[in-house]
């Protein structure tokens, strides 16, 4: 039985047509209160479906770039996690090569 539990929270402020115009997220035990957003990506594993839900929102003033380097971090990101919950270090590579790849093709870094 869990001895403590942790709420992370998002706030999604829509306009009338729902799309989101601000996001805002809590996790107090992470010092976060009420910080703003201009995307985020969430993903759940369900295990009795044996399938992956998400949530996927952005502001609609989200630039373009900063959509293309939010991308190309969380690839990053995803890489670094996939190596530590699999202990997979070739794959991990494999990975990290395509996010070089993604990184050159969206001229994000200087070559």
């Amino acid at each position: 039985m869990a001895t403590k539990t942790s709420e992370i929270k998002f706030l999604v402020e829509l306009d009338e047509n729902r799309i989101p115009e601000k996001l805002t997220w809590t996790a107090q035990d992470g010092g976060v209160d009420e910080e703003e957003a201009k995307a985020m990506m969430v993903s759940l594993w369900d295990a009795k479906a044996q399938e992956t839900l998400r949530i996927d929102l952005w502001t609609k003033d989200m630039p373009v770039d900063e959509m293309k380097l939010f991308f190309h971090q969380t690839l990053v990101a995803m890489s670094d996690t996939f190596k530590r919950a699999t202990d997979d270090e070739k794959m991990a590579a494999t990975m990290k090569d395509f996010c070089d790849y993604f990184a050159e093709k969206l001229e994000l870094k200087k070559q």
